[in-house]
Parts: structure tokens; sequence; C-alpha cells
């Protein structure tokens, strides 16, 4: 049967108000359109919704906490004969009685609610340098989150006690109650009030967690970061979330992580992208130029009559992806500064230069659409 209230991760004597609660976080959390859209993504946001229509329906949860599932193949047995209940009061009271018969035969084979339940996952962010995703790093997260209570251990009870039969239903977790129809007087099962359908109670809670089980505090966690991450990837750590009610398992910890901006570079995909600014001079005449990677130093040579917008490639100094030794490259975009505050000999030298081109009088010609500003602007743009 599935577990609704390890669903929602709220405890069997949640309030109506804390089940609605759960749910809209739950959803809100695990959307496929924030996950992402898959088969596993699209039944775990079928089972909050599930988990949602039982609970928060008192004779569907009643059904529930019998031990039956009230959404599963063929339980709604008493589904047909709905339209007697309004006008023949006693007829709706006798189908109810037959359906929780059933149900309390279901729940006297399947015995009293284990008190433990799993804790609620959880999603914390991890913001880390551009280098760091790319190369990798071990890096501490704090978080606060529910911890095994140190005094019971988990078990809700006071030290040196321990859980005890209920004995109003002898550890069964369910108690008769008689129900008269028009057929006389039927007999049937419903959970247990005093124990909750547990089959026990704690006559002596913890007094630091009130019977919980669990205590808030704060817990730091070790996260590995792979190479080659990038923002918006989530890395699972199991059994770090909350740890459950009365002693019931541990949630997984998602770690959700952000990329900083770089000053130089800029990530598109598996390659780094970066600009390089160098005077008209060396992109005419051509030079070599050390230039500051994420690996360190690099040389670069820039070939004689290099132009704006030219593009160098270092291989191998890119980004890469989770998974793969192999990375991208460094993709090197010139900008060739054009001087602006020449002097009068320096004019001349180029009024010389410019003679000697018999470029006194230079023709110009338009480029189009697919000229070198459109290129830089579809390059600039990520297209």
């Amino acid at each position: 049967m599935n577990d609704y209230y390890g669903v929602l991760g709220v405890p069997k004597n949640a309030t109506p108000e804390e089940v609605k609660a759960a749910y809209r976080k739950a959803s809100r959390r695990n959307h496929p359109d924030i996950v992402g859209h898959s088969a596993q993504a699209e039944e775990r946001f079928k089972q909050i919704n599930a988990a949602d229509e039982v609970l928060s329906d008192p004779k569907k949860r009643e059904v529930y906490d019998l031990g039956v599932d009230p959404l599963a193949p063929g339980a709604d047995q008493g589904a047909p004969f709905g339209g007697f209940s309004g006008g023949f009061g006693g007829f709706g009271d006798i189908f109810e009685a037959v359906f929780n018969a059933a149900a309390a035969g279901n729940a006297g084979r399947q015995g009293p609610v284990s008190r433990q339940s799993r804790g609620r996952d959880q999603l914390e962010r991890l913001t880390i340098d551009l280098s760091e995703a790319v190369f990798g790093v071990n890096k501490d997260v704090s978080y606060s989150t529910y911890l095994v209570c140190g005094v019971c251990g988990g078990d809700g009870c006071a030290p040196g006690t321990e859980p005890q039969t209920c004995p109003t239903c002898h550890g069964r977790g369910a108690r008769e109650r008689l129900v008269r129809s028009l057929l006389g007087t039927m007999r049937t099962l419903e959970p247990c009030r005093q124990c909750q359908g547990h089959g026990v109670v704690v006559p002596q809670p913890c007094g630091e967690c009130s019977g919980e089980g669990r205590v808030r505090g704060r817990r730091t966690a070790s996260v590995e970061v792979p190479a080659g991450v990038d923002s918006g990837n989530r890395l699972r750590l199991v059994g770090l979330g909350e740890a459950g009610p009365c002693g019931g398992q541990s949630a997984d910890l998602y770690v959700e992580l952000k990329v900083k901006k770089h000053p130089d570079f800029v990530r598109d995909g598996d390659d780094l992208l970066t600009t390089l600014t160098i005077p008209m001079t060396a992109a005419a005449l051509g030079c070599c130029i050390d230039i500051e990677t994420l690996d360190g130093e690099r040389q670069l040579d820039i070939r004689p009559g290099s132009q704006p917008g030219s593009e160098l490639v270092l291989d191998g100094l890119g980004a890469g992806r989770v998974g793969s030794t192999a990375r991208g490259d460094l993709k090197v975009r010139l900008d060739v500064r054009i001087p602006g505050d020449l002097d009068t000999a320096q004019r001349e030298l180029l009024r010389r230069l410019a003679a000697e081109r018999g470029e006194e009088r230079p023709e110009a010609r338009l480029t189009g659409a697919g000229g070198m500003f459109a290129r830089l602007r579809d390059k600039f743009a990520g297209k």
C-alpha cells in the first residue's frame, strides 16, 4: 500500500491544515516544470496529488488508516449505490458500514500502524566559483533540519521508559464501532483515538523532543562537487535530510548549485569565451601575448594581420561536463583598439603608411547582413 504520509512528510496525527501545507510545499518543490520533465518526476508528482486526495478527505483518510488504499482499483465498492444515501438516510449508513467492515478486515490482518515515518527531503543551495565548477571542489554546507533526539535516541520516550500497549485497543490500533441501520446493528472498526492507530501509547514523552523523537538543529554536510557542473545542477546526499519522527528513516538532502559570474570568462556549453583587447599595431604586426586562464598562464600567438573579431582557440582549456574527463576549448575573441590620441608625429607616420599602401582615399563597401558586425552580434547573443 502506498505510504501517503511519507509522500507528504507528515506524521499520522497531522491536522488537515498541516496536510494541506505539506501538500502545497511538496507540489511546489516537485513540480515537473521546476525539476524537469521525466517519467520519475511525473510519477512523483502523481503520488503527491494522490496523497493529498486521500489525506485531505476525512472519510478516505479514515479508510486508509484502517489499512485500505481508497484509490486502489476496486476499493470504492460502495460507489454504485451512492444514490441511495440522499433519499433513504438509513441506507447510506448501511453501505458505509459494509465498506468499513471490509476495511476492518484488512486492518485486522495488517495490524497497527507504525509510529515511524520517513522524514522530508530538503533542498539547499550552494554558490561556487567558475573555477570550482570546472575542476570540482569539496564544500561544506550548513543547514537547519530535524535531527534524531540525543536524549531519547529517537523513540520519543523519556529515559528509562518505553511505549506501552494501548489500554483501549489492546495493541490492535483500532476499536469496534456499532452502526445502527434499518437492517439492525452492524459492527465495524475505526482507528483507536487514544493511540492514533499505533497500538501503543507513550505514557512519559521525552521532555527534549516532546515525544516526537527528533529536534530542530543545524547540520554541516560535506558536498563533493564533481568537475563540469553548471548552475541548476542538483546533487543528492542520501540520508542527510530530515530525520523521521519516532526513529523513522532519514530523508535525502538535495544541493542545488549556482555558479558565480566570472569577471573574464563566460561559459558556453563545454567552452569558455573571453575577449582580448590589443593595440592596432599588435594586430597588424602580430605578437605573442601571455594571458591568464583558469589553468594558469598560457601563451597566445597572434598572427600578423589579425582582424577585429578574430577568434583564437586554446584547446582543452574550457569547462567540460560532468562524467567526462574531456574539456572544451577556451575561445579568445580579439578586440583591436584604434588609437584616438595620436600626436603630430604619429599622424604623419600613419599618413605615410596610407600613402605607401595607396589608401589616401580608401574605397569602402557595405558588407550586408552577414558582415562582421552581424557575426559579432550573433556570437555575443549565443546564436
